[in-house]
């Protein structure tokens, strides 16, 4: 049990989190490393790793990286095997890496589908049954999942992007109701749009992002750092009889 009002404390946890080269995967991985704990990063670029990784090390913390694109049970489980050679055993897992390829319903191909598909939902899955196992032999563990408003709302041009964010979402759930009972929780955080490359990407055209603003009663979009937050609490101690929830960090976008 944790005392309410105390910092978090992670020291002697160590924590695995994908697309941690950038955005909130970065913003993530420093929050949990200023907390004490262990990381592994794990992206596509060896780049966004290299930088990162210099200011977790810099924190006092362990580091290990694994540049990999987790699509599937078998790039999942490369991954899983690196961070406990790095580390030792995975207490926290941070599913994040995500991708967005935006086009309206009719426009939609299969390699668009599969491309978002993979990464945003398939990879998720099997990232969290390779590191699940391990957390179900040890009976604890964390397991976060980001997925987005979209998980939640309809959004045009969304239509794989809303439909992976929402498998993601199910997944948590059912994750929770089977192994919260064996000590593993699993959570979800659904940011509204974030400045993050990608967010940038997506939503810098003013034109464009104006609806959306208009319909965040705190009138911005989000910063990695906001989400970062939610993540580092669902982690700790203090989220400990929370379990199977999916918690929005919109500015007041669902409200509405």
């Amino acid at each position: 049990m944790t005392v309410p009002g105390v910092a978090i404390n992670l020291r002697g946890r160590n924590a695995l989190v994908t697309g941690a080269g950038k955005g909130i995967g970065r913003a993530t991985a420093l929050a949990l490393a200023r907390a004490g704990a262990g990381i592994f990063g794990v992206s596509r670029t060896a780049a966004d790793l290299e930088e990162v990784g210099a200011e977790v090390r810099a924190l006092g913390v362990q580091w290990g990286a694994l540049a990999i694109e987790v699509v599937g049970a078998v790039s999942a489980g490369r991954a899983a095997s690196a961070a406990i050679a790095a580390l030792g055993d995975i207490d926290i897992l941070v599913n994040n890496a995500g991708v967005a390829r935006n086009a309206r319903a009719e426009e939609v191909t299969e390699d668009l589908w599969d491309e978002i598909q993979n990464t945003n939902a398939r990879g998720a899955f099997f990232m969290a049954q390779a590191i699940g196992r391990r957390m179900l032999a040890r009976g604890r563990g964390r397991i976060i999942n980001v997925t987005s408003q979209a998980a939640l709302n309809g959004l045009e041009a969304h239509a794989a992007y809303c439909a992976s964010k929402a498998a993601l979402t199910l997944v948590t759930k059912v994750l929770a109701i089977e192994w919260g009972p064996r000590g593993v929780t699993c959570n979800a955080v659904a940011p509204t749009v974030m400045l993050t490359p990608m967010g940038t990407r997506v939503w810098g055209d003013p034109v464009k992002a104006a609806p959306m603003l208009a319909r965040i009663p705190l009138g911005r979009f989000g910063v990695p750092d906001d989400v970062a937050s939610m993540i580092l609490f669902l982690a700790s101690d203090h989220a400990s009889f929370i379990n199977g929830e999916t918690i929005s960090v919109d500015g007041g976008f669902n409200a509405q």
